[in-house]
């Protein structure tokens, strides 16, 4: 679900507005044991705000007793009375966009926030009675040394937080970084990326389970929604940009908050597309999604094909993927995108 910036005024208002109304457009209940916000800058929202999506998702679909209800931040737009209105408001979970604790590092990914306003942000969280508290991290940004890495992990884990992802900087198309790369910047090591990653493993390991690629948790509370979705769960989702999935069926929102306001306001949902998968289709996705999980993914018949393919048994050789029992299981995890894509390649011919 993705929110606009609270300085938008009426704007956001009246995104606010299309939201509810687009949850009103359900047809029938979809009881939820997980709300995520995430997306834009949804922290910037006012607390009263989600209070009425809250609402409208609880009277349509019926939100289940216990439920994660969870919500992305920017550190610098937290504080004590913000933590506690959200709290207020039903949110138990928080992730922070940490990124580092290298202002030299923030700086070159344009963050505005210091390290010192994460801590105070992960302080006031836990004192409002957050039940988790998450926050993300970059790694292996050109300007990252060891010694900063290093101290970003230990920073984090010093904060005892109850949950961490952490991310390989990526170079995407279209993007400054893609640009600056393009005119002779230095471009992210994939060594030194490996390294950053062991690093934190290790630190990490000491106190919580990885329980997916780029994800740590203390018993209990690894993220309910990131688990519906690596596990080909059904989910309900609003706003510009949302994907659904419901069915068997994918479904994705328009992206352009214009278009967007248009279609709600004139009592139609907002779709710009859709996917019903087939067996193959849908057993192929069920396959390659659950690898991301470091408990691996019952092979099943794609999963089968795939072992027995010639770039399967090189990945198997290779120490990158392995067998255990039904179950298929990425090793060395940061080549799971190498082996999904890999996982593309088999047909329904093979199974």
């Amino acid at each position: 679900m993705v929110a606009a910036d609270e300085a938008g005024g009426g704007e956001t208002d009246r995104y606010v507005d299309a939201l509810v109304a687009e949850i009103g457009l359900e047809r029938a209940p979809f009881p939820v044991d997980a709300v995520n916000f995430g997306g834009g800058t949804p922290s910037r929202l006012a607390p009263a705000a989600f209070a009425r999506i809250l609402e409208a998702i609880g009277d349509r679909l019926g939100i289940e007793d216990g439920a994660e209800i969870s919500l992305e931040a920017n550190p610098e737009d937290w504080n004590t009375q913000r933590a506690r209105d959200l709290r207020s408001v039903g949110f138990n979970r928080v992730s922070f966009g940490a990124q580092s604790f290298d202002p030299v590092v923030l700086r070159s990914l344009a963050r505005v926030h210091t390290p010192e306003q994460v801590e105070a942000a992960v302080d006031a969280a836990r004192s409002a009675g957050f039940t988790t508290v998450s926050l993300d991290l970059i790694y292996g940004t050109p300007s990252e040394s060891d010694v900063s890495w290093r101290n970003t992990v230990d920073r984090t884990i010093g904060l005892a937080i109850d949950h961490l992802s952490a991310y390989a900087l990526t170079v995407e198309g279209g993007t400054e970084l893609s640009r600056a790369v393009l005119a002779g910047a230095p471009a992210p090591d994939p060594d030194q990326q490996a390294d950053r990653f062991d690093y934190l493993s290790a630190v990490a390991g000491a106190g919580m389970v990885r329980y997916e690629v780029s994800n740590w948790a203390r018993p209990g509370h690894a993220c309910r929604y990131n688990l519906s979705t690596w596990m080909m769960g059904e989910y309900a989702a609003f706003g510009t940009g949302a994907h659904d999935h419901r069915a068997g069926t994918r479904s994705r929102n328009v992206r352009r908050l214009d278009a967007y306001l248009k279609r709600v306001e004139a009592g139609e949902r907002p779709r710009s597309g859709s996917e019903t998968l087939d067996a193959f289709e849908s057993e192929r996705d069920r396959f390659m999604v659950g690898l991301r999980l470091a408990a691996g993914v019952e092979a099943g018949s794609v999963g089968e094909a795939f072992m027995a393919s010639d770039d399967g048994r090189r990945l198997a050789d290779a120490g990158v993927v392995d067998r255990r029992h039904r179950r298929v299981v990425v090793v060395a995890p940061l080549f799971t995108d190498r082996v999904a894509r890999s996982v593309l390649s088999v047909t329904p011919g093979d199974c």
